[in-house]
């Protein structure tokens, strides 16, 4: 039952992978590598966020088994002409969050409104059930002020 509540994912936002690069061989399974991923917002039209995070090979991790490290790195842009808002946006919300092992190990990208200088910031981090990572990695997306952030 435990088990079941900690798989879900926060919310149907999905990583697109758009390269990587080799940093460890290995003789059987895929090679260490750090994987470059691409996020867009769920709740805000123009801005993605591009996220760098190790991935295990070997055979436990082309399988899916292993625990990948707590090291990622973060940096969001607004990729459109415009940034658009699909309603009010929580002052701190989970925008993503995926799986780093097989049980109880995952990544979160979380939004944060700072009202006060109308910016997105975006942070990522690790957790795990017992014992989390401080590895941590944070980028910001100012807003222009003729566009205010809709706040809840």
């Amino acid at each position: 039952m435990l088990f079941a509540a900690v798989s879900l994912p926060v919310c149907s936002v999905s990583a697109e992978e758009i390269g990587d690069v080799s940093t460890a061989f290995r003789w059987l399974g895929k090679n260490d590598r750090v994987a470059l991923e691409v996020y867009d917002d769920p709740k805000v039209e123009g801005v993605s966020c591009y996220v760098s995070r190790a991935r295990t090979g070997g055979v436990k991790g082309t399988v899916g088994l292993a625990e990948d490290k707590s090291e990622a790195s973060i940096a969001c842009r607004q990729v459109g002409a415009t940034i658009t808002f699909k309603g009010k946006l929580p002052v701190q919300e989970d925008v993503f969050t995926e799986r780093m092992s097989i049980l109880f190990k995952r990544l979160h990208i979380v939004r944060v409104v700072d009202a006060k200088r109308n910016t997105l910031v975006y942070l990522t981090y690790s957790d795990k059930l017992i014992d989390g990572s401080p590895m941590n990695a944070v980028t910001a997306v100012p807003v222009p002020l003729s566009t205010p952030i809709p706040v809840k």
